[in-house]
């Protein structure tokens, strides 16, 4: 029996021992946690996103706490969890302007040369591998969904007429399906605004009539006829500066090949109570 009592007797020491030893190391080298982050966490969607900038929701409570991340950062929580984020860090809720994914081309199967069969893989990724896709434009939407696959919101689809369209309402601007275009064609933009230059084409007027009907051919008349000069050319490419926007609509009567999108209707409006 004794040959039994001393081993047992010996393991207890040695248990004492090493956990009075980890339990003096855990105060030595512990790391001290600030008590807003669960907070924070508590109510942060627990979406895990990424649309924040961060890798997750309890990296960017920490950010919150640390005073790195600004309150309205969370795009799936939006104004009712940035007023939560803003009471406990004692700091203005400032909302900001919503922001959602647009897609910025309308390359579809009657606007936009096909100049090849694709057969491989289908993922817009692996079709960039080969040789850029199958469409005669290298910047436009190639259709194949990767976009659609990633959104953890539902809110992109590809249309039937192979470009992908975001549903405004779902998005919450979380920025995968921009990460996931190979083409760079997906762009966050105000969601309050309607008007929008919806090509990519980096390509001078000759060769993106070639490729796309209704492709910008760089002939920069939206430019000279904006009124608040809020429409800036770059790279062969007009772009709308949202800020100064007023969505007047005189980009998009005046383009010559329809590449800038608007609220028609709103120019009936404006035609009406003239």
């Amino acid at each position: 029996m004794g040959e039994l009592i001393t081993p047992v007797l010996w393991l207890g020491v040695f248990g004492l021992l090493f956990g009075g030893g980890l339990a003096f190391a855990s105060r030595v080298f512990a790391v001290e946690v600030d008590p807003k982050v669960p907070l924070l966490k508590d109510v942060l969607p627990g979406a895990n996103c990424g649309g924040c900038g961060y890798p997750g929701c309890d990296a960017f409570a920490a950010a919150l706490a640390s005073g790195e991340a600004p309150a309205n950062g969370c795009p799936v929580g939006g104004a009712a969890v940035t007023e939560k984020v803003a009471e406990i860090l004692g700091v203005a809720a400032d909302e900001g302007e919503r922001m959602v994914a647009r897609v910025i081309c309308n390359g579809t199967y009657d606007n936009a040369v096909e100049r090849a069969k694709y057969y491989g893989v289908m993922d817009c990724r692996e079709a960039n591998i080969a040789n850029g896709g199958s469409k005669g434009c290298q910047y436009g939407c190639m259709g194949l969904g990767t976009c659609e696959r990633v959104c953890p919101f539902d809110a992109i689809h590809v249309n039937d007429q192979g470009v992908a369209v975001v549903d405004k309402e779902k998005c919450t601007a979380c920025n995968k399906c921009v990460v996931a275009c190979p083409k760079n064609v997906i762009k966050l933009v105000p969601a309050s605004k309607g008007v929008h230059v919806d090509c990519n084409s980096l390509d001078k007027g000759k060769d993106v009539k070639a490729n796309c009907k209704v492709g910008c051919i760089g002939c920069q008349i939206c430019v000279k006829n904006c009124p608040e000069k809020t429409i800036g050319f770059e790279n062969n490419l007009a772009f709308i500066k949202y800020e100064g926007c007023t969505e007047c609509q005189i980009c998009v009567q005046k383009c010559p090949t329809k590449a800038i999108s608007g609220q028609l209707e709103k120019l009936r409006e404006q035609a009406a109570n003239q």
